[in-house]
């Protein structure tokens, strides 16, 4: 019985991701090509305003622009920026490494340094894991000593169910509700676009289009990224838990709907035998 819902939870996955593309594909494809021919309507304002340059020098300069935004370089400012590599970033880059978040906006860009970054990453990833999940455990434990504090049994299912509201709630409000109306302070985001960073980066999804700590035109406090990467390493063991717990109550739920079908079937089986009329026996003489 545990492996007879396996179609089905793999069926519900792939219509689960098929569903993801068509709605993401409807709500963002009109709007990148809308960017797209901005931008290219205005690289021929520029060109027109700036008759001394030709579309290939343009096409020159727009190229070493990306190339120095994927090397971490913000185009904007001048050599004065802070650099992107003191320990400050460092650290927060080392954070996003292990935690596997990976924001895209800054690698190594030295042989030495992605040789060590692959070295780094394959003993960090799992040490981090391991470490998340004692840390999960920790909580999960003060979840369990609470339970303990009720002797009557009919009252342990209602302090479990309180215990686990709490939980969700303070994690909700430390993790999830909090933090992005510092970033919006911070970093001039609207509180849609913090708690839409909040979550990204605590689920270690990490696309990358907004990152802390990386506008030129702020100045922040020298600890300002290594908070956030403390605040991201609880922040993950408090959402790796919930999803564990969700995904544990989904298991059980499609365990619980295939065993009453089975059960059904049986039962079903079991009525009809019963409601067959009993074959008269014929009696040979001998």
């Amino acid at each position: 019985q545990q492996i007879s819902w396996t179609p089905l939870l793999v069926l519900g996955y792939l219509f689960y991701l098929l569903l993801g593309a068509m709605v993401f594909q409807l709500l963002e494809k009109q709007a990148e090509t809308h960017f797209r021919d901005q931008f290219q309507l205005e690289k021929l304002k520029f060109l027109q305003n700036y008759t001394c340059l030709d579309r290939q020098a343009l096409e020159k300069f727009v190229q070493v622009l990306m190339e120095a935004w994927e090397k971490g370089v913000n185009p904007e400012g001048n050599s004065t920026n802070p650099s992107n590599w003191d320990f400050s970033n460092s650290f927060f880059f080392a954070g996003t490494v292990v935690t596997t978040i990976g924001y895209g906006n800054l690698s190594p860009s030295t042989v030495a340094g992605q040789i060590f970054c692959v070295f780094y990453a394959l003993f960090g990833v799992p040490l981090n894991l391991a470490f998340l999940n004692q840390l999960g455990k920790a909580l999960n434990s003060h979840l369990l000593t609470l339970e303990r504090w009720v002797q009557k049994p009919g009252r342990a299912q209602v302090v479990q169910t309180l215990a686990m509201a709490i939980f969700l709630t303070t994690g909700t409000l430390l993790f999830l509700v909090f933090p992005p109306l510092v970033f919006s302070y911070v970093e001039g985001w609207s509180y849609g676009e913090g708690f839409y960073f909040t979550f990204i980066t605590l689920s270690t999804i990490g696309f990358g289009d907004y990152v802390v700590g990386t506008n030129p035109n702020k100045h922040y406090i020298p600890v300002y990224r290594s908070l956030t990467a403390i605040w991201i390493v609880f922040g993950l063991a408090w959402l790796a838990l919930v999803f564990n717990v969700g995904a544990d109550l989904m298991e059980r739920y499609l365990q619980l709907k295939w065993h009453k079908s089975d059960l059904s079937l049986a039962e079903g089986d079991t009525t009809k035998l019963e409601d067959e009329p009993e074959q008269p026996r014929i009696h040979i003489p001998s």
